[in-house]
């Protein structure tokens, strides 16, 4: 094997010679107390978010934007850059054909790291911290994607793909409620004759349900009430749903009393119970533009 160590020989002429070394252990520690400060970040955000609708609201709209990023990622977007709309690292800017403004401050973000053996025996993962910009910060090309305004029936198809349970029509369900989800019977039912965005409102909370009783051996419907209706909230945020009617004055007890950490696993089966729904909604969707898209090329 070829040594390539020569040339580096003479590359710090012009510097005065010091020789220097690598310290890993405070490498170690910078980087660990980098992971402290961010996840208390994260902690404080959680701490102003539970007990105040207005920023619970909030972190809703950042995380029906960032869907693919963790709670925990988005209550930091939340408290650094609460208007960002794609964030990327410099390398990422670069290669889409833009350069971070000088001067710019990072968003701080957290990404897998190494996994590591647990004092149980099982696996985790170590995160690492990672500094993103926004596409605000950027000099360049990048243009925001264009709004896209879905047809009702093709965004409602979309909805209702692949669902883990049936969908069934009735007439009528008690509290004039526009869906419904029976998890003994494992059934939605849908009141006919509603307009579209209903149809998306209520149907959305119910399969909501659906996602959360597939995650909860315990399942409830009056304890997960609150995560599906904040799940039913970003759906609609993100596919252009008006979301006026949705009333976050009053967060339960049980939200507001939670410690940070309990908060976090909260956000997070909103967020997989969303994400699990617009997951499919993607696929249904990708596949009615492949479709229409060989349609017109006959």
């Amino acid at each position: 094997m070829s040594n390539f160590d020569d040339i580096f020989e003479g590359q710090s002429s012009g510097y005065r010679r010091e020789d220097k070394t690598f310290d890993k252990e405070a490498w170690a520690a910078k980087k660990q107390a980098e992971r402290k400060e961010v996840y208390s970040l994260a902690d404080s955000t959680a701490e102003a978010i539970k007990g105040d609708g207005n920023k619970f609201r909030d972190y809703l709209d950042v995380q029906s934007r960032f869907d693919r990023y963790s709670a925990t990622n988005a209550l930091l977007i939340l408290a650094q850059m609460p208007q960002a709309t794609q964030l990327k690292d410099f390398d990422g800017w670069k290669d889409a054909g833009a350069s971070v403004q000088k001067k710019a401050t990072s968003i701080r973000i957290l990404e897998p790291g190494k996994e590591y053996d647990r004092t149980d025996g099982g696996t985790g993962t170590s995160y690492d911290v990672k500094r993103v910009f926004d596409v605000s910060q950027t000099r360049g090309r990048v243009r925001p994607a264009p709004a896209v305004k879905l047809d009702d029936r093709v965004l409602l198809k979309a909805l209702i793909s692949r669902t883990p349970v049936p969908i069934q029509t009735v007439d009528a369900l008690p509290n004039n409620a526009g869906a419904l989800y029976d998890h003994d019977q494992q059934v939605v039912f849908v009141v006919r004759n509603m307009g579209a965005e209903d149809i998306f409102r209520s149907v959305s909370k119910e399969l909501a349900h659906v996602e959360l009783a597939g995650m909860k051996h315990d399942y409830n419907r009056s304890d997960a009430a609150f995560a599906a209706y904040s799940a039913s909230y970003m759906l609609c945020k993100k596919y252009g749903i008006d979301v006026s009617g949705y009333d976050f004055t009053r967060l339960p007890t049980s939200f507001r009393e939670s410690k940070p950490q309990e908060v976090r696993i909260a956000l997070t089966e909103m967020r997989d119970a969303a994400s699990g729904i617009s997951a499919r909604m993607s696929r249904a969707l990708e596949q009615t533009r492949s479709t229409r898209g060989k349609e017109q090329e006959r």
